[in-house]
């Protein structure tokens, strides 16, 4: 039978702390009632392994204090002092036990809650990261706390800088810095201007950014409850491009299906 330690460990302290305390009063000197001490390791037990071996620990703690009230006594029995002094060490030692258990159940399953957030945004991460949807994630200071695969692909964003939680202007920099947008370089800095503009104010009208490699990604902003915003990049390439140079039509078809991918990597 498997014996489970933690919650016998306070019971088996608390007998032993009284026994030998015992022992000492009778055969070595005079020692003054342990009480303060079973105290302290009944907080210990309910600290450790709930309120059940709190309570256990508490009971076992004033059975060797009136024990010791008991021995000390000139006479046999109880007088109404050591009657209230037993009684305040029920209420403490219980009320100890009580605290320290309760305590203890909330910090697990605040932890348990925690875990579970932890797994479900682990989980909600790795499907991010399956959709061809480029998603950024930022926080009221518009710093990114996420950034998927998909958008990490279409801006050749190195896993590093995307990483480090780079703010919005960082990543539209890089954009501008790798020639990641198609604009004339003398656009780009109106073009940063009023996308930095339309994040900030959580304008959510979708406007299109057509990309150096031919491909067009819907780009719109979600203002979120906390103050951050949830951007998203939603290709649409076969939508867009049906109206350019159709001499340019497999190559714009040849983007689908990770082409694209590859001819980054290429480069």
């Amino acid at each position: 039978m498997k014996v489970d330690w933690p919650a016998t460990s306070g019971p088996a302290l608390t007998a032993a702390t009284a026994l030998i305390a015992v022992f000492v009063d009778r055969n070595v000197m005079a020692v003054p009632n342990p009480a303060p001490l079973l105290v302290c390791i009944v907080a210990f037990a309910g600290s450790m392994s709930g309120l059940v071996s709190g309570l256990i620990s508490a009971a076992i703690a004033v059975a060797a204090s009136a024990l010791f009230f008991l021995i000390h006594r000139s006479a046999p029995g109880y007088d109404s002092a050591d009657l209230v002094r037993l009684a305040m060490l029920v209420l403490t030692a219980a009320g100890t036990a009580a605290i320290t258990g309760l305590f203890r159940k909330r910090m697990i399953d605040a932890f348990a809650w925690e875990r579970t957030l932890y797994t479900t945004a682990e989980r909600l991460s790795a499907a991010l990261d399956e959709v061809d949807i480029g998603i950024v994630l930022l926080d009221a200071d518009t710093r990114a706390e996420f950034i998927n695969r998909a958008f990490r692909h279409y801006f050749s964003l190195p896993d590093e800088k995307a990483d480090s939680k780079p703010p919005f202007i960082a990543l539209m920099y890089h954009g501008r810095d790798t020639g990641a947008f198609e604009l004339p370089e003398d656009e780009l800095s109106a073009f940063i201007a009023r996308r930095t503009e339309m994040m900030r104010s959580g304008d959510s009208t979708p406007i299109n950014i057509k990309l150096a490699d031919g491909q067009v990604l819907r780009f719109s902003c979600t203002a979120l409850p906390d103050g951050g915003r949830m951007l998203s990049y939603t290709p649409v390439t076969d939508l867009i491009r049906h109206s350019d140079d159709p001499a340019n039509a497999e190559f714009y078809r040849s983007l689908r299906g990770g082409a694209a991918r590859h001819l980054r990597a290429a480069e």
